[in-house]
This record gives C-alpha cells, sequence and structure tokens, in this order.
C-alpha cells in the first residue's frame, strides 16, 4: 500500500475544495444569510452526493481496469487533458470571488440537505471530475479497486466536509476577510491552476 499517494491525494483534495467554486460559494452565502445550521445541512447533502459518483466509478472503472491495460491509460490521458483544460478555464475566469446572500429563503434543514444532495448527484461535471481525478491514485497492487475507489471516495468527501463546514461556522469572518482583500481571489485562482496542472502531470507519469 502506498501511503505517499493517499497522501498527496487529500493534499489535492483539501486544495480543490478550499479553491473557490459554486459549492462553498453556495454554502458560504446560505451559512450567512440563514445561519449555520442551513450551511451545514448544504455541507451534508453535497457530500453525500459525492458518495453516488464514487459508486459509479467504482464499479465502472474497475471493471475496464480488469479488462484492458490499453483502455485504463486511455482513461488516465483523458484525466490528464481534461484536468489541463479546467487549468485553462479557470486561467480564463475571473479571479474576483463575488457571493450575493440577498433573496435567500429559509428552508428545513432536511429540504437545503437534499437540495445539496441533488445539486451534486446532477451534476454531469462531478462525475467527469471523478473519472479524471481518482484513476491516477490507486495505491495498492493487493487490494481490489472497488475498494480503493471507495477509499478515495471518503477520503475525499472527509476532506470536503472539513473544508466546507469550516466556510460554515467561520461565514461571516470569511465573507468580511474576502470583501476586504480581494487579492484573496487571486491567490485561491492560483492554488487551483496549480493542483490542477499538478495532478494532470502525476496522471501522465503515473503507472497503473
Amino acid at each position: 500500500m502506498n501511503y505517499d499517494t493517499l497522501f498527496v491525494f487529500m493534499m489535492a483534495s483539501t486544495a480543490l475544495a478550499i479553491s473557490p467554486g459554486p459549492d462553498n460559494i453556495f454554502v458560504l452565502t446560505q451559512s450567512i444569510s440563514n445561519g449555520v445550521k442551513s450551511g451545514l445541512a448544504i455541507v451534508a447533502g453535497l457530500v453525500s452526493g459525492c458518495l453516488v459518483h464514487t459508486t459509479f466509478l467504482a464499479f465502472g472503472v474497475s471493471e475496464v481496469i480488469k479488462r484492458s491495460d490499453t483502455l485504463f491509460f486511455i482513461i488516465k490521458l483523458f484525466g490528464g487533458i481534461y484536468l489541463l483544460y479546467l487549468a485553462v478555464m479557470v486561467y480564463k475566469s475571473d479571479s474576483s470571488i463575488q457571493f450575493n446572500v440577498k433573496g435567500n429563503s429559509k428552508k428545513g434543514l432536511t429540504k437545503l440537505f437534499w437540495k445539496g444532495f441533488t445539486m451534486n448527484v446532477l451534476n454531469p461535471k462531478v462525475t467527469i471530475f471523478f473519472l479524471a481525478f481518482f484513476p491516477g491514485f490507486l495505491f495498492s497492487n493487493e487490494l481490489n479497486t472497488v475498494v480503493q475507489f471507495y477509499v478515495l471516495g471518503i477520503l475525499f468527501m472527509l476532506s470536503a466536509f472539513v473544508v466546507f463546514s469550516t466556510i460554515a461556522l467561520l461565514a461571516g469572518s470569511i465573507s468580511t476577510y474576502i470583501l476586504a482583500r480581494q487579492k484573496v481571489g487571486v491567490y485561491l485562482k492560483w492554488l487551483q491552476i496549480i493542483v490542477f496542472v499538478g495532478i494532470a502531470i502525476y496522471l501522465f507519469l503515473s503507472d497503473k
């Protein structure tokens, strides 16, 4: 078992969770407008949705790995190219972080949970990202690949839960800090680019 691979995976997952995106911005705005409990309900839904994507990936890609080294190489090649594409899109995007907390209505925690869950599960970009991200981080020659994908999925969910929950708990302070320091957006933008490019290079160089 390669613990270094798991460590790199966790660091990359955490960096991506910190980088501004629709999920953590939504958690931030909900927490500011409706309170910490609302933000945490969204977090629970978003993180739970990752389990669905992990399941699709685990059973689909694991079968590909069993059948063909060439197909698995193509998946990793696609993953690397897709991550480089994401890096370019981030580079072209505006570095400012904007969030609107107006017009958010109070909703029950259960409804907010399901909103976060459906936001994640019904987003095809999450499935594509998991397909691009996970295969290069298989960490054992002994463990079944399905088990390895679930381990990676749980670690990804754990890092997202910690980061998103911290955002919910510190929403007021975080929003004040971001509004007072617009350069934060630039730093987080380049963090995201570095992580995407780094993972892409890792995928290109990694073996099965």
